[in-house]
Parts: C-alpha cells; sequence; structure tokens
C-alpha cells in the first residue's frame, strides 16, 4: 500500500462511516470537523500558500448561511436556490473587498480582514429582516428529489462529500499553472511579487483568485451549518471563529491540505474535552480552553512552525513508500514558440535612459544596443547602476527617462509582465526559487506564457494535456544545462551554484529572445563557475542572445561579444573585452587612479 492508496481508503472510510453502527456522536463530531475543514481549505491557499493572512473568513461562512436561511424560510424557496444565492454575494462581496484590502501590504492586511468580519457581523446583528442576533429559525433540510438530507448521518454525506471534492480540487490546483503561480507569492516560502511578474503573470489577480475560492468555500461550509442546524445566529460568525479558523490552519499545517483536516479535527476534539475537564480541575466555569490553545499555539509555532501534518507525514513515510514520481512524458508534443530574429539582427535597443530617486540620479542617460546572438556584459564598481539598469530594461522600475526598444517594440513605461510577454526573460541577483516546489515545477513556472489553463479548469482536472507538455519543456531545459538527474529534489536542498542554473533554466523555458542575468556567478565556488560558464557557452553557440551582469571580470571577458562600462550611473565606455582591458578609463574606475 502507498500512501496514495491510505488516502483513498481513508476517504472511502469516511463516506460509508455513517452506514456503520457508530454511536451518533461520532457523526456530529465529524460533521463539524468537515464544515471546520472547508474554511480552513480557504485559509491553507490563501495564508499558507499565498502568505495573505486573513481573519475574516467566518463572516464569508455567514453570508453563505445567512443567504440560504432568508430564501428558505422568509421566502420559502430551495436550499439550493440559497446556495446559488449564498456564493454570488459571496462573489460579489470578496471581489470588492479583495480589490480594496489585497494591495495592502504587511499588517494593514490582517487588520483589514478584522475590520470587514466585525461590519459584517454587526450589520447581520442588527438587521430586521435577519431577525437581529436571535437569527433565524426553521430552516427546512436540503432535499434531492424526495430523498432528505435531514438527519445528522444523511448530511454528513454532503458535508464530507464537499470537503473531499474541495480538497481534491485545492490539490489539483496547486500542481497546475496557476498553482505554480501561487506557490511562488508567497514572501516566506517563494519570490515574491517580482519573479511571478517576470514570468507574465498577474500577482494580484492571482491573489484575487485565492481569496475568492477561499470565500466560496466558507461559503459552502455556512450553507451546510445552517441546514444541519435548521438555524442561524450571528454568534458562529465573528471575528471569535475567525481567529479559531486560522488557529486550526497553524496547528495543522498552513501550507498543506492534509494540513486543514488535522487541524479542525484536533481543535474541535480537543476543545470539547477541555470544555469538560478544566472546569472540573480549576473549580469552576469559564473559557479555560483558550488559555490551553493559546499555551499549544505558541508552542506549535516554536517547535514546530509547519504544523502537525508534516510531522505526521514524515512518521507515515517511515513505514508507507510515497505514491511514486510523477513520470515526466517527454514524447509530449513541445509547447508553442515564438518566432526568433535571426543572428546579427536589432534585438535591443536602449536610448538614454535615466532613472532618478528624488534627488538621486542612479542612472543618468545610458545607451547600448544588442543583437541578436551577442552576448553583452554591462560591468562597472560597486554603486555603479548596473543592477538599476537591468531593472530598467526589464521592467521591475519605471523609467524617468528615455526609450527602450526589444524586437523594434516599444516596451518602456511596460511593467515587467509586459515585457516578458514580448520576448524578455531574466534571473536575479538574489535567487527566487520555491524551495518547497521541485526543480522541475520551479522550471515549468517558466511555461506560465506558453499555456493557457486557468484556475478552473485545474481545479477541475482538464488541464491534464498542458501539464504533460509543460512538464515535457521544463525537463528539456533542465537537461539542456545538465540538472535533469536533479528534476524531482526540493529546489531548497540544491547549493546556491544549481539554484542559479535553474533559474536560468526557467528563463529559458520561457522561450525569450533576450536573455538577462543578474550576477549568475556571485557567490560560487571556483567549480560552479565553470559548470556556469559551460552552460551560457551552450546556450551561446546555440545563437541565444544575452545581456550580463557580473563583477567577476574573468568570468565576463571570457564570455562576451561586447562589454558595456558604466560608473557612477554613467556610460563610460563600450568595447570588446581586450579594449575594456586595455582602457586607462575602466582600470581608473576599478582602481581609483590611472596606470
Amino acid at each position: 500500500m502507498t500512501r496514495t492508496h491510505l488516502s483513498v481508503a481513508a476517504a472511502v472510510l469516511l463516506l460509508v462511516l455513517p452506514f456503520a453502527p457508530v454511536p451518533d456522536f461520532w457523526i456530529t463530531q465529524l460533521n463539524y470537523i468537515g464544515l471546520f475543514s472547508l474554511v480552513v481549505l480557504g485559509l491553507v491557499l490563501l495564508t499558507g500558500v499565498g502568505g495573505l493572512t486573513s481573519f475574516g473568513q467566518a463572516a464569508f461562512a455567514g453570508i453563505g448561511a445567512y443567504a440560504t436561511a432568508y430564501l428558505s424560510t422568509t421566502l420559502a424557496l430551495s436550499p439550493w436556490l440559497g446556495l446559488v444565492a449564498g456564493l454570488a454575494i459571496t462573489l460579489v462581496l470578496a471581489l470588492v473587498i479583495g480589490l480594496l484590502t489585497l494591495r495592502m501590504s504587511g499588517h494593514y492586511l490582517p487588520l483589514a480582514t478584522i475590520c470587514w468580519c466585525l461590519a459584517l457581523f454587526y450589520l447581520v446583528g442588527n438587521l430586521e429582516a435577519l431577525g437581529k442576533y436571535d437569527g433565524l429559525l426553521g430552516l427546512p433540510p436540503i432535499t434531492l428529489g424526495d430523498f432528505s438530507f435531514q438527519s445528522e448521518r444523511r448530511i454528513y454525506l454532503l458535508i464530507w462529500l464537499a470537503a473531499l471534492l474541495a480538497a481534491l480540487a485545492v490539490t489539483r490546483l496547486l500542481d497546475s499553472r496557476p498553482g505554480r503561480i501561487m506557490r511562488a507569492l508567497n514572501t516566506n516560502r517563494g519570490g515574491g511579487a517580482t519573479m511571478p511578474e517576470a514570468m507574465g503573470a498577474s500577482t494580484f489577480r492571482y491573489k484575487l483568485v485565492m481569496f475568492v475560492i477561499a470565500a466560496l468555500l466558507a461559503s459552502v461550509s455556512g450553507w451546510l451549518y445552517a441546514h444541519m442546524q435548521r438555524s442561524v445566529n450571528p454568534s458562529p460568525f465573528g471575528i471569535k471563529f475567525g481567529i479559531e479558523y486560522l488557529f486550526m490552519a497553524v496547528l495543522g499545517g498552513i501550507g498543506t491540505v492534509g494540513g486543514a483536516f488535522t487541524g479542525a479535527a484536533l481543535v474541535k476534539l480537543a476543545e470539547d474535552q477541555l470544555k469538560v475537564v478544566l472546569p472540573l480541575i480549576f473549580g469552576g466555569s469559564g473559557n479555560y480552553e483558550i488559555i490551553v490553545f493559546g499555551v499549544v499555539l505558541v508552542l506549535v509555532l516554536r517547535f514546530a512552525p509547519d504544523g502537525l501534518w508534516p510531522l505526521m507525514s514524515r512518521v507515515i513515510a517511515r513505514w508507507l513508500p510515497g505514491a511514486g514520481r510523477r513520470a515526466v512524458d517527454e514524447t509530449a508534443p513541445p509547447l508553442s514558440a515564438r518566432s526568433h530574429p535571426q543572428r546579427g539582427a536589432p534585438l535591443l535597443d536602449v536610448r538614454k535612459i535615466r532613472k532618478q530617486f528624488g534627488g538621486l540620479v542612479a542612472v543618468n542617460d545610458i545607451s547600448f544596443a544588442i543583437r541578436a546572438g551577442d552576448i553583452v556584459g554591462l560591468i562597472g564598481p560597486n554603486g555603479a547602476g548596473k543592477s538599476t539598469t537591468f531593472n530598467l530594461v526589464s521592467g521591475v522600475l519605471p523609467l524617468t527617462s528615455g526609450e527602450v526598444e526589444l524586437l523594434g517594440q516599444r516596451v518602456d513605461g511596460r511593467g515587467s509582465r509586459d515585457i516578458a510577454r514580448a520576448g524578455l526573460s531574466r534571473t536575479f541577483q538574489h535567487v527566487k526559487l520555491v524551495p518547497d516546489m521541485t526543480v522541475l515545477d520551479n522550471v515549468a513556472l517558466g511555461t506560465y506564457l506558453r499555456t493557457q489553463s486557468g484556475t478552473l479548469r485545474a481545479m477541475l482536472g482538464l488541464n491534464a494535456a498542458e501539464e504533460r507538455q509543460a512538464r515535457a519543456e521544463a525537463m528539456r531545459q533542465l537537461r539542456r544545462i545538465g540538472l535533469a538527474d536533479q528534476a524531482h529534489e526540493l529546489a531548497g536542498n540544491l547549493a546556491l551554484g544549481p539554484q542559479r542554473l535553474v533559474e536560468i533554466a526557467r528563463a529559458l523555458a520561457s522561450d525569450p529572445s533576450l536573455l538577462l542575468l543578474d550576477e549568475p556567478a556571485a557567490g560560487l565556488r571556483h567549480k560552479e563557475k565553470e559548470a556556469l560558464a559551460e552552460v551560457l557557452k551552450q546556450l551561446k553557440a546555440e545563437g541565444l542572445s544575452l545581456l550580463l551582469v557580473e563583477h567577476d571580470m574573468d568570468f565576463v571577458m571570457k564570455l562576451t561579444d561586447r562589454i558595456v562600462v558604466m560608473e557612477f550611473g554613467r556610460w563610460l565606455m563600450e568595447g570588446t573585452p581586450a579594449e575594456v582591458q586595455a582602457s586607462p578609463a575602466v582600470r581608473a574606475a576599478y582602481l581609483g587612479a590611472d596606470e
């Protein structure tokens, strides 16, 4: 038996459990665990994967609950129409709230989620039509034809079918084109916004998608809760439960699907037991379980910051083999490729670009050009403005003035996402990989612009053919740079040298016309530099055009056709490696005196 077989067996067991002679109390507990898991799955995606902390998911559960409660009691409509209405209202509100708050960063986003959770909580608690704080009573059971889900054992089937399908959909999403971008957004786990944008993806769009999915999952949970309880009131949808959901996610494993179920189960079961045991110990009633949960959370954050599910997974892995590496079908049809200019054709033309930060001029009217098939070096002492120039050309920073033309198109004034679409790809001075993704998946990020499947297709599993193509392309690029044997390693386990090669492979997977390498040899040992130089020589022989920023002069001189030298943000000279080495002006710039 493998872990995959074990997961399938566990899912089947959960679905047949209500037909077994188990106590009703077990079924009740599992119903709540399933409902909580639905909400926490959204937090796994939003907070664990995307790095966007939210305390407000309980409010979206409340929207789903109150929408169906109002329609099914006041208007006597079907609970299924209540589900549709709840999801529609949740979708609109999530889009509006997301558009207003997701551009915030740091502590402002969590504070904003607390604010709108409180606002929605007090809104539903003060509307006469929604029964104010007493809520709405007498909700009808969910029915499907003549079959009623009135009993707890019957609604159990709906709850756990929804939870397991949601888990499957989220798992599929994370292992897909949009999922790879989502996993790269978390600044603690991935490269933040800069790297996905350089791959051609809209980071804000994917933040909004994650926010909406998390809200919809919470809304479904609220709908099921309302018809299980047959009544609603504001208390289960306040900020207290918003905090508890986040606690469940952190305790179980904030970035894992299994962690959602683990956290929900542990918190629900422990809370019920503590409510019985602690008053006996302390000799009075009170919410003592909150104190225990606080202590437990501190201990988990200290000793198991990734949560309990990863620890459990490692224990299971000792006894059961994994599902096996997903085979890469290298015979899959190639992805679409762009047409590249012939060798010697104009490729990049940089004209008098300037960048000013207040009164500081970081780049002062720099101009140079690259032709197809060239390797051009951009060098200069520390503080010369090389990286800033790089970021101006690639669209990471906006120009103060000047023009940049790529393949005959003006790209100045366009962001890095649009410039990537025009045919430019890059690496970064500080490696930006997703450490808990495999090398193959990190390289597959580079195929983003060459693939089309969106979030819904991924969640429904309709992207299989395109995924085979993307993975095959990633493997081809890994073979190209000599890292195919490490394709299934986690990127975070590699040394710095191979990580830089993975970044190059990821950039090559986008099929660029021009590749920008930002200090690729920085921090590498001698052998690693030699391996990198061999890769770049191979790319040069294949006709790829490169713009290279590097401090290692020996490395640059052996690779480049021409070199542009900068000093204090200004253009100093341009010439062949031999001309640059012989220049008194260059020696003066580096050594501080003319020799």
